[in-house]
């Protein structure tokens, strides 16, 4: 067997080519010096057709596509992006932080450019909108044309109407417009990204959208889930997923999914079954799964920056505070020395609990930062560690996560020898599976590379302790690739990231933030 590029074709010698011209047309008969080759069309469905046949055949993707973008994709991205392009409908269950999202990115940019696929709607969590898919698609594919649909009913309508090759819409979104969307015949690849932790149950309304959408009677759509953690509570959470992208895997009816993977001790209480693994794995086929351990030539420590919606009362309370600290600069009372400080009461509302004149907590629940962090540490394989800038915030993010996880904190007022008895468990046994930790109180000295995975709640000041901190996983002896995820809602949230990124100087974040919200109100 060998490569054509020219031709964009597979040559065969066979000794009969009937069994493959039969099925496959396009294919075409030639010699050379007398003897008998066969050309057949390398793509996808000829590629298919010639493995049922017994051809180890590459996917095409392999040989005839120029891998466009900032980098060259890693070893498992071209797996993933190759396996993705051989199947309309199939799962990407690989764990975070191994490409999930630009590797379907390029099987999809494979696909339409040999006018196998038309326009895409990429379905994903509301805080990787912007700051993942869109980032994704214009760092590595200027070629494309892409719209946010976010914002009211009407914006998402209007937005849906431009002619462009990717939409983009949060999990919730696709109820508020789906009589739009399931009727647009020219979106006939739909990405599924977080497919888990957004449709496990088959019973909610965003589910019964989504499903509308991507299985509209009539219509014939590619679907790709992807998730690393495809049964993160139960092996019943595969059925909705299964029902939604390869719906003839499994039963129609949950119960009857249900009883060949569960089994039923009391009225109340089910256990997995011993087989259970094996059906859900059987089930969820096709697939690809990568581990960050099996990907040797991912990069050692990857950074995301996930945006987070704040709450009405939130917004209502930034708002009043960059007003007030507006007032305070005018007045010339912001100084270098005082304008981290001043500075950290926005931070504080991003967080959810703000100090008060004389030093009270006022909650203001931060709903959806909490989701999201809850969200990252289900998605994770191993501990994370979730790092908050602020002692009150520290006791909120822990007692919201003990609701499903173990969970242990540590600030300045923790004691060193409770600190130790914490560190080592952490390090050394299964629990816990979350640290919740003041980021000054880690930032020095300490190995911690059971966690694999920091989450940043919201952001430190210091340049040192933002270094130090992320260097608490990626040590010596850690056999895991690292994932930073940080957190934002806030403008200045997103200059202090990019300035500890950059490794700058903090002095001037702040008024940079309230110059902003000036010229906002000016224009």
């Amino acid at each position: 067997m060998l490569i054509w590029p020219e031709k964009s074709a597979i040559v065969l010698k066979l000794r009969d080519s009937t069994q493959v011209t039969n099925l496959i047309p396009a294919a075409r008969d030639f010699t050379v010096k007398g003897v008998p080759y066969l050309a057949v069309p390398h793509k996808p469905v000829e590629t298919r057709i010639l493995r049922e046949l017994g051809h180890d055949v590459p996917a095409p993707i392999r040989h005839h596509y120029n891998w466009p973008g900032r980098f060259k994709p890693f070893a498992a991205q071209k797996e993933a992006a190759a396996f993705l392009s051989m199947y309309d409908r199939a799962f990407n269950l690989s764990e975070l932080g191994t490409g999930k999202s630009l590797a379907s990115l390029w099987a999809y940019d494979y696909l339409r450019s040999i006018k196998k696929l038309n326009k895409a709607l990429v379905i994903s969590p509301l805080s990787t909108l912007d700051r993942t898919w869109a980032d994704e698609i214009f760092q590595h594919f200027p070629h494309l044309d892409y719209v946010v649909l976010h914002g009211s009913r009407d914006k998402r309508i209007k937005l849906l109407k431009q002619d462009v090759d990717i939409y983009i819409i949060n999990h919730d979104g696709v109820k508020i417009i789906e009589p739009y969307l399931k009727d647009r015949p020219d979106i006939d690849v739909i990405i599924l990204d977080e497919i888990a932790q957004a449709v496990r149950n088959s019973t909610t309304d965003r589910f019964k959208a989504i499903n509308t959408v991507v299985n509209k009677h009539g219509i014939k759509r590619a679907c790709w889930g992807m998730t690393g953690t495809p049964t993160p509570n139960s092996p019943t959470d595969a059925w909705a997923q299964c029902r939604l992208v390869v719906p003839d895997k499994v039963p129609p009816y949950f119960n009857r999914f249900k009883g060949t993977v569960m089994k039923q001790l009391s009225q109340f209480q089910w256990i997995p079954k011993p087989e259970a693994t094996d059906i859900v794995k059987d089930v969820m086929q096709p697939s690809v799964r990568f581990t960050r351990d099996e990907c040797v030539d991912l990069p050692p420590l990857m950074y995301e920056t996930r945006s987070v919606a704040m709450t009405a009362d939130q917004n209502k309370a930034y708002k009043e505070m960059l007003k007030k600290l507006k007032t305070q600069a005018d007045n010339g009372e912001i100084t270098a020395v005082n304008e981290a400080v001043k500075m950290a009461k926005l931070v504080q509302i991003a967080c959810g609990v703000v100090y008060g004149n004389n030093r009270e907590e006022l909650t203001i629940p931060p709903t959806h930062r909490i989701e999201e962090t809850r969200s990252i540490v289900e998605s994770a394989e191993g501990k994370v560690i979730v790092f908050v800038p602020f002692v009150s915030s520290i006791k909120y993010v822990a007692q919201a996560l003990k609701k499903d996880f173990t969970v242990e904190i540590i600030h300045g007022g923790v004691s060193k020898s409770e600190r130790d008895r914490i560190l080592g468990a952490f390090q050394k046994t299964n629990e816990p599976k979350v640290l919740v930790a003041q980021p000054a109180a880690m930032s020095h000295g300490l190995t911690l590379t059971a966690a694999s995975t920091i989450v940043w709640y919201s952001c430190v000041t210091s340049n040192e302790t933002f270094e130090q901190a992320n260097g608490r996983i990626n040590r010596p002896g850690q056999k895991m690739n690292n994932f930073i995820i940080m957190l934002e809602g806030t403008k200045v949230e997103s200059r202090i990231y990019k300035r500890l990124q950059n490794k700058q100087k903090m002095q001037g974040a702040l008024l940079d933030e309230i110059k902003a919200g000036r010229e906002a109100v000016m224009a």
